[in-house]
């Protein structure tokens, strides 16, 4: 028990801590004193709102993406050579050796005005101008992707290098097919690590700053870039602080909320 001391202190003064304080001060009223009142106000603006269900509604389309994507994926990686494994990997981990901001400045050359896709589509006489692609809901979507699949990828090795050979082979000699191996062996066997992929991945959504406030711009704002604008625009801390709040809320709700599945119901 000795041994938790130092990690369990680290993360109760840097962690638990500033949580605490950010969760008291959106508590607290004008005159001191604990009060919702702040939270009504920032839940009956309509931009909030708004702003709220564009984030989840981006995080909800970019991890099952990330999941389809990453699942066959992983299943492959854990089934090849090692050499050839070692090669994925590196090419799976490489874009998380690279800073965010330099990989989503990246999508302003290929989605920009005169990008690489306007280009190529103006070339093939697919665009007579040049379309719109930055500064929306879908240029967000992608650059989130391409930030979080890394992530959704490592997570599912992880999981499936724990399920033994041995019980797929069974599997397939009782007669199922490679689909409903997967679906019904590997799938459940490998849960734990889908739902820390998940929750990953939509927690890096629903708090990603750096690639909407890039991709997005003041057009399409975010929780994240709600908060910022509040906390240093608009210099209304209050505000800040609830968004705050909801954000590692919404993440909480999440995380117990697929704890509440088992494998059993995948089978």
């Amino acid at each position: 028990m000795l041994l938790l001391g130092p990690g369990a202190m680290f993360l109760l003064l840097f962690f638990f801590s500033p949580l605490l304080f950010v969760l008291a001060e959106s508590l607290r009223g004008a005159q001191g004193q604990v009060t919702l009142a702040r939270y009504g106000e920032v839940l009956s603006d309509a931009q909030f709102r708004i702003v709220f269900v564009r984030t989840l509604k981006m995080a909800l389309i970019v991890t099952p993406i990330a999941v389809i994507v990453a699942y066959p994926s992983a299943y492959l990686m854990t089934k090849v050579s090692a050499g050839k494994k070692s090669i994925l990997m590196s090419l799976v981990i490489l874009p998380l050796m690279t800073s965010p901001v330099a990989r989503t400045y990246a999508w302003i050359v290929i989605l920009g005005k005169y990008g690489i896709v306007n280009q190529t589509m103006g070339a093939l006489g697919l665009f007579k101008e040049p379309a719109r692609m930055m500064y929306t809901e879908g240029a967000i979507i992608v650059g989130l992707l391409q930030l979080f699949l890394p992530i959704m990828v490592l997570t599912l090795v992880s999981a499936m290098e724990n399920v033994q050979e041995e019980v797929e082979e069974a599997a397939l000699s009782l007669g199922s097919g490679r689909i409903g191996c997967f679906f019904r062996v590997i799938v459940p066997l490998s849960f734990d690590g889908l739902i820390m992929g998940v929750t990953l991945v939509f927690t890096g959504c629903i708090t990603a700053y750096v690639t909407p406030a890039i991709l997005g711009g003041a057009k399409v704002l975010t929780l994240a870039t709600l908060m910022r604008q509040e906390a240093l625009v608009l210099m209304n801390w209050e505000a800040a602080t609830v968004i705050a709040v909801i954000m590692i809320a919404t993440t909480l709700l999440l995380y117990n909320g697929l704890r509440l599945f088992k494998p059993r119901n995948l089978v």
